[in-house]
């Protein structure tokens, strides 16, 4: 029998949360044993609706959806409403999932679950906050995390809210820095470097439209519905066709590591300034301090898309991939 991995998603979801939260639970590896909102894309509370939706979706509403912080630990809270519509989920108008619960206390649920469990994994694909909060309140709690993957940061690409920064670590730069400064363990840092190369195009989207005539769940009319406001940012913003998915690679990551490589460094993030945000990669050890990161840096983008689609619509990898070599 098959054991599983227990895992705590925090997110802010968020488009792209929405999709890493559906890839989670199609993962059978993975035991989900709550999620966990925070302040970033959406504010925390609808964030949570949002989680719900999905848990709604997915007929997983025994998950649990806890509501953490409302706010950075010290600067002012700026959403990404104008990245992902004002509801979170591209203006897409998705009903509320009325009989599921929200409940209080994320940070709460965090230091219990770890505990309470020989091994619990974080995955964090928003802002750090509610980690950070965390480990102010108890430390030790931590010693029995299993890994931390943070989607988060970016090496040598360019940011997406500021010229240096990704929007994750920038909306709340003091939350991020001080996790890397004291969780006392390597973070795996998925930043844009490997997620900027994830990109859901028209092809692949309609590749999905034609799986949903195969199923019944319509998940890829739900991916449409959510993503095309994404899609239109993305052109306006990038001049990207599609649009990048960066939290499903985190989730993929933790399931398969040989899908990205990288290398370990010290890892500071920018609390003030013009660089406000930026995640400051000591490659080259100039500061000759422990490695407290492993960034990565390289990603296999068709073993990732041939893995988020063979999960959600219960297709074989092998028959995936092989359309995928006719649109990727």
């Amino acid at each position: 029998m098959m054991e599983k991995r227990s895992i705590i998603i925090d997110c802010d979801p968020g488009i792209d949360d929405s999709l890493a939260l559906m890839l989670a639970l199609a993962s059978p590896e993975l035991s989900l044993e709550g999620i966990t909102t925070v302040c970033g894309n959406v504010p925390p509370d609808l964030g949570a609706e949002n989680a719900l939706k999905i848990l709604k979706f997915m007929g997983r509403l025994d998950v649990p959806v806890y509501q953490g912080a409302e706010r950075p630990l010290w600067r002012e809270y700026i959403s990404a409403q104008d990245t992902h519509g004002m509801d979170g989920l591209g203006e897409s108008g998705l009903p509320k999932a009325a009989e599921g619960q929200v409940r209080p206390g994320a940070v709460e649920f965090i230091l219990d679950t770890l505990k309470s469990r020989d091994k619990v994994s974080i995955l964090a694909i928003g802002p750090l906050t509610n980690i950070a909060l965390a480990l102010q309140k108890d430390k030790e709690a931590f010693s029995h995390l299993d890994t931390l993957v943070s989607m988060g940061g970016s090496f040598k690409s360019h940011g997406n809210c500021s010229p240096v920064a990704e929007y994750n670590y920038w909306c709340d730069p003091d939350g991020a820095d001080y996790v890397y400064q004291n969780l006392g363990r390597k973070i795996h840092m998925v930043g844009l470097d490997v997620t900027r190369r994830v990109v859901l195009t028209p092809n692949i989207l309609e590749y999905m439209q034609q799986l949903d005539r195969e199923g019944s769940r319509r998940t890829g009319d739900l991916i449409r519905k959510i993503t095309r406001f994404y899609f239109d940012f993305h052109w306006r913003q990038e001049g990207v066709i599609g649009c990048v998915i960066n939290d499903p690679l985190a989730v993929a990551y933790f399931l398969r590591p040989e899908l990205c490589s990288g290398f370990d460094a010290y890892t500071a993030v920018e609390t003030e300034g013009i660089s406000l945000g930026q995640s400051v990669v000591d490659e080259m050890n100039f500061w000759r301090r422990e490695p407290n990161s492993h960034v990565l840096t390289q990603v296999d983008t068709v073993g990732f898309m041939a893995l988020f689609l063979s999960r959600l619509f219960d297709k074989s990898e092998e028959e995936v991939r092989r359309i995928l070599g006719q649109i990727m």
